[in-house]
């Protein structure tokens, strides 16, 4: 698995350009057409046109299958506006960070497996999920990003994404509670691409203090047997002789080994006759068998 997501890394390297280059911004535009066509006609025939719809779909209209992406909106103007360039925004990161052909492979995979969930189980696919995939890539990326709650308070990406992680549980355990299964398995499915695409790398979200703590949490402890008891010279209580070091001498008799140091009320010569620079001590410099 690791080859083959290394080989898919490397061919969107080399065709990084390859695909449609500002994919978010067509998307976002045609989103927004859709919406304010329908806030100021009152009417929701483009919204029905674009949708998806499994009965519509099975009926020969295909182009549901890519187009319900352009009925994206959040309710109010303002915060359909403010929500489609945030969403621009994040896309653009991503697709300058990875190129063209991975993000756009990144966004229409989430589409391919909506429409092959909603067409096996059938409901209704939208791109709540799909878009939130595209903030959790872009928090995994820049984890460290701020974004302005309010247009006041500072919150880093991280925080935002694991909070939306939590409600996109919420959401699943609430579904499978109520009896929608398996509709309930949707949003897990809508961000299948997010964990596809990032692999073990969505660990990334979270804190670096958050992973190290776990890693040790879940790391096998190490059993390195009994402790040794190592004896030091200084221990009496093993029994063990310490040898004292030797005094240092200036002169040894060649005969008895005795030193100045041993016994320093001899007197040390050295023998004339000898062939060599031997020492002797004063009662064997007279009695010894002279080296030749």
């Amino acid at each position: 698995m690791k080859k083959l997501r290394n080989r898919f890394e490397r061919f969107c390297f080399r065709h990084r350009n390859v695909g449609i280059p500002n994919l978010m911004l067509f998307l976002c535009i045609g989103s927004a057409t859709v919406y304010l066509f329908t806030l100021f006609t009152r009417q929701t025939v483009l919204y029905d046109v674009l949708c998806f719809s499994r009965y519509k779909i099975l009926q020969g209209e295909v182009w549901r299958l890519v187009t319900y992406p352009l009925t994206a909106n959040s309710g109010s103007f303002v915060l359909t506006m403010i929500s489609l360039v945030c969403y621009y925004s994040l896309g653009r990161a991503m697709e300058q960070l990875w190129g063209t052909l991975r993000f756009d492979l990144y966004y229409f995979s989430g589409v391919v497996l909506m429409d092959a969930f909603c067409m096996a189980f059938g409901g209704a696919a939208d791109v709540t999920y799909l878009n939130l995939s595209l903030f959790l890539g872009y928090a995994t990326l820049y984890p460290d990003s701020q974004f302005l709650l309010l247009f006041i308070i500072p919150v880093k990406a991280w925080i935002f994404a694991v909070f939306d992680l939590a409600l996109t549980a919420y959401d699943v355990i609430e579904l499978a509670v109520w009896g929608y299964f398996p509709y309930c398995l949707f949003p897990l499915v809508a961000l299948l691409n997010y964990f596809l695409f990032f692999g073990k790398d969505v660990v990334n979200v979270f804190p670096v203090s958050w992973r190290v703590n776990a890693s040790r949490l879940f790391r096998k402890k190490k059993s390195y047997g009994p402790a040794k008891t190592i004896p030091f010279p200084s221990a009496g209580s093993y029994g063990a002789t310490v040898a004292k070091p030797k005094a240092v001498y200036n002169h040894r008799c060649t005969v008895c080994g005795r030193t100045d140091a041993d016994a320093p009320e001899l007197e040390f010569r050295y023998c004339s006759r000898c062939n060599g620079y031997y020492c002797y001590c004063e009662e064997h410099i007279s009695n010894h068998v002279h080296i030749q």
